[in-house]
């Protein structure tokens, strides 16, 4: 990032993350480009228009997050077409069905492959990519329901505490690299992948969560809490009894 806090080349895993998105547009500068990365990648019409009108240069490239075995090839592309990368935004991932998944073995393996399995794939490549480059920074989004897995949604949950602590190490691994990873941890997000559930206390935006990320990248943080108040919360939580912590919501 440059000293005003812009982006040259901005790399979005999960093109169609909201939070991602709204991440990106916050990031982008007079000369930044900005690759959409993601499955059917020729329907991003209109995530792409919105970055124009933010002042990018848009380009799209065909990421599947699940086929770990090509994400070498995928990031090798991504730097002969582009060269070095500022910031990687790892917003991939899905929710999942917690009730298919105590008996659907297949879905429950799905859903820990693509929010953890995979970005370790590619959160790998990606730390000895920057590491070479000497420089930039990489957005990873963990999850408050990773911190304490509860049952109402432990698989979903499981995943983000495996993504949550590797992340964490890495973000430690890379220290004097040149190479900074911030760590993401909202609570439950408004928006389309929560559509149809019952908010919870402290729930965020996906504007506010980019917000806080955007704050915190700019100011050199390697760990942030959406909203704040979570972070001390979660500290008391953490202490709750298992029998009562078994009948927490999601």
């Amino acid at each position: 990032m440059s000293g005003t806090g812009h982006a040259g080349t901005i790399l979005l895993l999960g093109g169609r993350s909201e939070i991602g998105l709204a991440v990106a547009v916050r990031l982008v500068g007079p000369d930044s480009t900005v690759i959409l990365a993601a499955r059917r990648s020729s329907d991003l019409d209109s995530q792409e228009s919105v970055l124009r009108v933010a002042g990018a240069t848009v380009e799209r490239a065909e990421f599947n997050a699940d086929i770990v075995e090509d994400h070498e090839a995928f990031l090798r592309k991504i730097v002969e077409r582009h060269g070095p990368i500022d910031v990687v935004i790892t917003a991939f991932g899905i929710l999942g069905d917690q009730k298919r998944a105590e008996s659907d073995a297949a879905h429950a393996v799905s859903i820990v492959h693509t929010d953890y399995v995979a970005h370790v794939s590619i959160l790998t490549l990606l730390a000895r990519q920057l590491r070479e480059q000497g420089r930039g920074a990489i957005v990873v989004f963990s999850s408050v329901a990773g911190v304490r897995v509860r049952r109402a949604n432990y698989v979903y949950g499981s995943a983000k505490a495996g993504l949550d602590g590797f992340a964490s190490g890495l973000a430690d691994a890379l220290v004097g690299s040149g190479v900074r990873l911030l760590l993401v941890r909202p609570g439950f997000v408004i928006g389309r992948m929560t559509e149809g559930m019952t908010p919870a206390p402290l729930s965020s935006t996906p504007d506010q969560v980019a917000e806080a990320t955007v704050r915190a990248l700019r100011r050199g943080k390697r760990e942030v809490w959406v909203p704040a108040t979570l972070r001390p919360l979660f500290a008391v939580l953490r202490l709750l009894p298992r029998a009562v912590w078994r009948r927490m919501p999601r």
